[in-house]
Order: structure tokens, then C-alpha cells, then sequence
């Protein structure tokens, strides 16, 4: 399995040292946690939550010590509230493995703090868009804003299922909208009228990290920084700044 994931480990790994600087913490937004308004995680200490099933007893075992950062739950919480956006505090939520899977590959020293922030139950697009627009100032503070989801993420496709139209379609629209920084966030509203939206998407938990990342990046370019295959299927990934 770890095989078919072979391309994004490579990318993933050597994602820090690519950054123009080093984020002094990392806000993250993964398609595992949703609550009824945007919810940030004020832990100093999250634990790792396993939530995931029938895998090998060693990723039961994994640990990823990387500490909290309250104040920085607390801007967020802020920044939410200045932009009239109703939003939540949790303590007790650990670390969904959206979070830590990525980012141990990312950052194995577990070095830099991170602070969750969940999706927003109904998946609007536009709604997590402007959660991300409230948040961009955050970019000039030092915080590397990441949404954890995927490009592609329809388990019946992985494992075989055909698919009209294919994978590819979906994946070239969204590389082509995630470039065209006049129409991004239009497109990204809409997406589900994209080719082979519903294929590449039955659900949509995967796509709206997406859009916070992308709502933080309004009206700035966007490159797209991965674009390989996973389980025979085209998953790509993008950076603004």
C-alpha cells in the first residue's frame, strides 16, 4: 500500500525545505473534522486520533509530538469573529489522521506548533472560502496555512470501480482553476459543475480544504506544486506565495 503513495512521500518530504521561510506554526484545515461552525483546537498537547480502521498494528503505535499553540488558536478565533463568522473552541479533540499523517512526513522533528481548524457542516464552498479570506493575515504573522484533503478521494474509483468521465478530466479543470486567479474563487463555488466532479468527489470533505487554503490566497497566483497518481489515480496539490 505505502507503495501506491510513493510520489506524494516524495513531495511531502521535501515540502519544508522548499518554503521561502520557515512558518514559525502551521494552521491546518483536514476533511476528517467537522462541527456546526468553524471550531479551532485549543489543546497545548493534542494526542494523535486514530481514526481509522483495519490497518497494521504499527499505525496504532505512531507518535507525532508536535506541541499546540493556544495563542494562536485564540487569533484565529479572532479573526473569524472580526469577519462575523460564527466560530467554536475545543481542548479535547486529538489530532485526526489528516493531520498528523501528513505532517510527520512533512516535519518529523515535530518542531513547529499547529492548531487545527475544522470544516464547517453542509460543506458550502463559498462559506469556507470566506473562512480562508479571514484568515490571510495570518500569512504575514508567520502561519503556513494548509489544507489537508485530497484532489481525488472516491474509495469505490481507488479500488476499480470505471469511471465516465475518468479521473483525469476533473483533475486537469481543477489545475486549470486553482491558475486563473481571476476566476478561482468563482470556479471553486461551482465546483460541482465541473467534469467528473461527482466521480473524482461523491462527498466533499476532501475538496474544501481546498478552499480555505485557496480563500487565504484571494486575488494571488497559484502554482501547482504536485501533480502525480496514487492508486492509478491523478491527485495533484498547490501553493500560493
Amino acid at each position: 500500500m505505502r507503495a501506491a503513495w510513493h510520489e506524494l512521500e516524495i513531495y511531502l518530504g521535501n515540502f519544508a525545505e522548499r518554503l521561502p521561510a520557515r512558518p514559525r506554526a502551521i494552521l491546518a484545515v483536514s476533511g476528517h473534522w467537522e462541527e456546526t461552525v468553524p471550531t479551532v483546537n485549543i489543546g497545548a498537547r493534542p494526542r494523535l486520533l486514530f481514526d481509522y480502521g483495519g490497518f497494521p498494528d504499527y499505525t496504532y503505535e505512531l507518535t507525532w509530538p508536535a506541541p499546540g499553540d493556544p495563542l494562536l488558536a485564540g487569533r484565529v478565533a479572532d479573526l473569524l469573529s472580526v469577519a462575523r463568522i460564527s466560530n467554536g473552541a475545543e481542548a479535547s479533540r486529538g489530532w485526526d489522521h489528516g493531520i498528523f499523517v501528513p505532517l510527520k512526513v512533512m516535519f518529523p522533528n515535530a518542531d513547529v506548533p499547529v492548531v487545527q481548524l475544522s470544516l464547517q457542516r453542509g460543506l458550502n464552498p463559498a462559506a469556507h472560502l470566506a473562512i480562508g479570506r479571514a484568515l490571510k493575515p495570518l500569512r504575514e504573522e508567520g502561519v503556513l496555512i494548509l489544507g489537508s484533503g485530497q484532489s481525488y478521494h472516491n474509495m469505490r474509483g481507488f479500488f476499480g470501480r470505471s469511471e465516465d468521465p475518468p479521473a483525469d478530466v476533473f483533475d486537469a479543470w481543477l489545475r486549470n482553476a486553482m491558475l486563473d486567479v481571476d476566476s478561482r474563487d468563482d470556479a471553486l463555488a461551482r465546483w460541482e459543475d465541473a467534469p467528473g466532479a461527482r466521480n473524482a468527489h461523491p462527498e466533499e470533505d476532501h475538496l474544501l480544504p481546498l478552499m480555505v487554503a485557496a480563500g487565504a490566497a484571494t486575488g494571488e497566483h497559484g502554482i501547482v506544486d504536485f501533480h502525480g497518481q496514487a492508486m492509478g489515480k491523478p491527485i495533484s496539490g498547490f501553493r500560493f506565495g
